[in-house]
C-alpha cells in the first residue's frame, strides 16, 4: 500500500506523542468520513520550536478537504503534503482490529500494515509468530510502506517497539 495521495499537514503546539495521539483522535471523530483515514503524528523542529506535527491523509480529496476546513476553523494551520515521508502512524484503515494477541499475518491481513520488523534480527517474523498488541500499534511510513518495529518479548513471542505507558527519562531520582 502506497502513502495515500491527498494530504495534510497540520501545525500544531502539542509537544507530546500522547497528546498529538489523542488530538488525532480527537479530529478524527469530528470528520464524516473516516474509512481509508491514515493519521500520522511527526517530531518536528523548526526555528529552535519543537513540537509534534499532524498530517491526515486520504484516498478521498473530500475527507482531506474537510478535515482541512474543519482544522482550519479550529486555528490549525494547515498546508499541503505530509512534514516528511516518516510519519508514526496513529489512525490507519485496520488499526481498530488490532487488539489481544495477535499473529504476524493476521496482523497483516487486518491492517494497512505492511511489514514488521523485528528489531535485532536480521530477517522478519514468521507469518505464525505471535504478536502482543497491547492495544497500542503506532507502525511508521518507511520507503512507502507502513512498517511496524516489534521487539522480542515473553514466550517468543513479539510486543510493538513504542510502549503505550513509557517510564520518563530519570524517573527514579
Amino acid at each position: 500500500m502506497t502513502p495515500p495521495p491527498y494530504v495534510i499537514a497540520v501545525d500544531t503546539e502539542v509537544t507530546t506523542l500522547r497528546d498529538a495521539d489523542h488530538l488525532l483522535r480527537e479530529l478524527a471523530g469530528q470528520l464524516p468520513e473516516t474509512d481509508g483515514l491514515f493519521g500520522c503524528t511527526h517530531l518536528v523542529r523548526q526555528g529552535g520550536r519543537r513540537r509534534v506535527a499532524l498530517s491526515l491523509g486520504s484516498r478521498s480529496r473530500t475527507a482531506v478537504d474537510t478535515a482541512r476546513a474543519a482544522l482550519t476553523d479550529r486555528g490549525h494551520g494547515v498546508t499541503d503534503g505530509a512534514w516528511d515521508d516518516r510519519g508514526r502512524a496513529v489512525l490507519y484503515p485496520g488499526a481498530a482490529a488490532l487488539t489481544g494477541t495477535l499473529t504476524v499475518a493476521e496482523l497483516l491481513d487486518r491492517s494497512a500494515i505492511e511489514r514488521v520488523r523485528v528489531l535485532g534480527t536480521p530477517t522478519g517474523p514468521g507469518p505464525g509468530t505471535r504478536l502482543v498488541t497491547r492495544e497500542f500499534v503506532r507502525p511508521q511510513w518507511e520507503n512507502g510502506e507502513l512498517v511496524l518495529a516489534a521487539m522480542p518479548h515473553i514466550g517468543g513471542t513479539l510486543v510493538p517497539f513504542e510502549d503505550p505507558a513509557p517510564t520518563p527519562c530519570c524517573a527514579d531520582h
